[in-house]
């Protein structure tokens, strides 16, 4: 099952709005079959193992990081698919609670006489997958803040220069993460401050560049900016109101974003709960949010963040420079935003520490 998950995890970022999935066919003590979810979501993992493992899948034991579906979609069901091939056992890491399978997939592998064995390394598959169980049950994508700060926590010295806090090592594994996840946001004012292209830059990953995102209110995002003239090779989103001005929404409708309208709040701010239910539907299940301090606050505020990447350089820059989170409205420090550690190393001389969030409980 461990070797299952490492093959699930190649479609992270690539596979949206279905699970990362993978599976490993065994006969005998050998396997004859290896398959994960292809990019666009289809071939399904168990068909591609299958495929791989031809007839020398019957009586084997396939191991399934993700329950078998069990509707037909623009492929038939892989729970039919593995009965059809004459398994005689399917070991499963993580049920699927999507209510097309939610079960149903067991159910057909045991109705054809089919050993199953569930729960194996059930909580390593869901956090593989948390992405998308996030979408099933919160109608929202995981959300990822990405932060690189100074070893006293500032992203930005007092006049703004911010290039580069961390080494090379550091920036690669940032390009990392981009190809690991569907989508990658930034703000209208980190456009307008840095022009970023929001591109994966690793050599054999150009074509995992995510789906690049702006939360931009006002549509201010300039039409030369580098987001904008590359939108017809990398889909690009600008998320904005009603509010926006016609006439900027006019100068950007003439080029290859695509305009997201979502709600907003009465300043002419969007409404960050309705934004990330508009990019679930269009499918997203894994964000990463790489924008600035008030950006990663708004998310950290609003209770819609799930996880932190937080790289840190072996460097200060004072009380005078621009710190990583902005003000959180914390009185106590019972209250704070509680993160547990799931990952901590070295990267050349920068540091990075992988954590989930966990917001403190209100006392009565």
């Amino acid at each position: 099952m461990a070797a299952a998950l490492r093959l699930a995890a190649r479609g992270l970022g690539c596979v949206w709005p279905n699970p990362a999935v993978g599976c490993v066919i065994v006969n005998r003590g050998r396997v004859v079959g290896r398959g994960w979810t292809q990019p666009g979501g289809r071939p399904h993992a168990e068909t591609e193992a299958l495929r791989r493992a031809g007839d020398a899948a019957r009586g084997a034991t396939a191991y399934v990081t993700f329950e078998p579906c069990a509707h037909h979609g623009q492929t038939p069901p892989c729970a039919d698919a593995l009965v059809a091939a004459g398994v005689a056992r399917v070991v499963i890491a993580c049920p699927d609670p999507d209510p097309r399978v939610a079960g149903r997939g067991v159910v057909i592998l045991k109705d054809a006489g089919i050993e199953v064995v569930e729960d194996v390394m059930r909580e390593a598959a869901e956090t593989l997958n948390q992405g998308f169980l996030t979408r099933l049950s919160a109608d929202r994508p995981m959300v990822t803040l990405k932060i690189a700060a100074s070893i006293d926590g500032r992203v930005a010295t007092a006049n703004g220069h911010s290039h580069w806090i961390t080494a090379e090592p550091a920036r690669r594994l940032g390009h990392l993460l981009r190809a690991n996840h569907d989508a990658i946001a930034v703000g209208s004012g980190t456009v307008k401050a840095d022009n970023p292209l929001l591109t994966c830059r690793l050599h054999g990953l150009e074509e995992r560049s995510p789906v690049r995102v702006v939360f931009d209110g006002q549509l201010t995002t300039p039409a030369d900016s580098q987001l904008v003239t590359t939108s017809d090779r990398i889909p690009t989103w600008l998320v904005t109101t009603n509010a926006a001005p016609k006439a900027n929404r006019k100068a950007l409708a003439e080029t290859d974003v695509e305009i997201v309208d979502v709600g907003g709040h009465r300043d002419g701010s969007i409404d960050m709960a309705a934004a990330l239910e508009a990019l679930a539907a269009r499918g997203v299940t894994r964000l990463l949010v790489e924008g600035g301090p008030r950006l990663a606050t708004v998310f950290l505020k609003a209770g819609l963040a799930d996880r932190i990447a937080w790289f840190s350089a072996p460097i200060a820059l004072g009380g005078d420079a621009l710190p990583a989170l902005g003000d959180l409205g914390l009185d106590r420090v019972d209250k704070a935003i509680r993160l547990v550690p799931d990952e901590t190393r070295a990267i050349g001389n920068d540091m990075l520490r992988m954590a989930h969030i966990v917001h403190a409980e209100t006392e009565e």
